[in-house]
């Protein structure tokens, strides 16, 4: 894989982790806009579940910019 496709890769997965974050951010105005029981467990199950990918986007990048520092090397 050369360094363009690596790039776009890497930015690909940066855009996907922002979404998240962004997400994650609407889901904590969502728990101050003092929701119901419902959507508390609503809005929690969500949280989780963004951080979930955000860490698995994470490994992702570290993965493959770790395997691509070895072929620099």
């Amino acid at each position: 894989m050369g360094m363009p496709e690596f790039d776009i890769i890497i930015e690909k997965l940066l855009e996907q982790r922002n979404f998240y974050l962004n997400t994650l951010k609407h889901l904590e105005f969502g728990l101050a806009m003092d929701p119901s029981e419902d959507e508390i467990k609503n809005i929690e199950k969500l949280q989780t579940t963004t951080i979930e990918q955000i860490k698995k986007i994470e490994q992702e990048i570290a993965f493959l910019t770790s395997k691509n520092d070895k072929k620099i090397q």
